[in-house]
């Protein structure tokens, strides 16, 4: 069954985590690398593992693993050998895994919520080119091209025992098309895919949400249809133009409100006009099903989405 909906069958809401790079920072790791939190896999694999648990302990029913710009390609830049590089793609699944397994041991922490998931991060090509490419989604690249980049880094992490892929800050439709093509060949596997966006209405490449909302309906794997890495303000109608051609849950989890600059990899200081759990409520309340935190977002913006949603 559809690990999404098998929690939202029990509870109106599932609480995703917040940003991971922004948590890895804080415990003074450098990720001013191509390779960016794939890069900490290889160095402190143990500050990703007790990002994650500072995640369940404020209350997110699900890990977002560091495999974001983790790939075999990547890795093989580095100097690494192909099996080096596959077991840590593999090792980010398995640090989520054996992080939420700790923390459920614990009887205290399985009262009032669900048994949390680990979703495999799967970035768009634009993050292993890392040349800020992800903000616009013009590759040159075909369909298939698109499918081949993804098959292998997708079979490892399925094969490493995610509950549910997450197919991130995806840029345009047809790398949206190419992941679900590869889907089909893992027919038992469920995977969320949710879109970054530039405006009210249009994913980076300039299409609308509700273009890609509409093809995605039709695909069964698909878990979850929605929004990241993405302004707070425009989530809103974002959410509205996806459920009008969905019935799939929605999933939203936008930055904090500042804007970031793929030029000089720098974060404004300027934040969202309103506090990031009172317009998680709003998200609720237009719509989205499923809802986090992405880029700046911490423990403490999810532990505030935990007291609405669940105290």
């Amino acid at each position: 069954m559809n690990p999404i909906e098998q929690i939202l069958t029990d509870f109106p809401l599932m609480i995703l985590d917040g940003a991971l790079a922004t948590e890895l920072e804080r415990y003074g790791c450098d990720l001013n690398d191509p390779l960016w939190s794939a890069k900490i896999l290889l160095e402190k694999p143990r500050v990703i593992k007790q990002v994650h648990t500072d995640y369940f302990e404020a209350g997110a029913d699900c890990a977002i693993t560091a495999s974001y710009q983790a790939t075999v390609k990547g890795y093989r830049r580095r100097g690494l050998s192909e099996l080096e590089a596959a077991m840590l793609i593999k090792q980010s699944v398995e640090l989520a895994v054996d992080a939420r397994d700790a923390f459920w041991r614990v009887e205290t922490n399985q009262h009032g919520r669900p048994k949390p998931l680990v979703a495999a991060s799967v970035g768009p090509y634009g993050a292993y080119l890392a040349d800020g490419s992800e903000f616009h989604g013009d590759y040159g690249l075909c369909e298939e091209e698109l499918v081949l980049f993804h098959r292998e880094r997708i079979k490892l992490l399925i094969e490493a025992g995610a509950d549910v892929l997450a197919c991130e800050t995806i840029p345009c439709l047809v790398e949206a098309k190419a992941i679900a093509r590869v889907l089909k060949d893992f027919p038992d596997v469920y995977a969320w895919l949710s879109f970054s966006a530039k405006d009210e209405q249009h994913i980076n490449s300039g299409e609308k949400i509700a273009d890609c909302a509409r093809w995605l309906e039709g695909e069964s794997q698909i878990a979850a249809v929605g929004i990241n890495c993405t302004a707070p303000q425009f989530v809103e109608s974002l959410i509205t133009e996806a459920k009008a051609n969905t019935a799939k849950p929605i999933i939203v989890y936008p930055n904090l409100g500042e804007t970031y600059d793929p030029e000089t990899k720098q974060w404004s200081n300027e934040g969202s006009a309103e506090p990031f759990v009172v317009n998680t409520k709003r998200w609720f309340e237009a719509g989205a099903t499923v809802i986090g935190g992405c880029c700046r977002t911490t423990p403490e913006d999810i532990r505030g989405i935990h007291e609405w949603a669940r105290g």
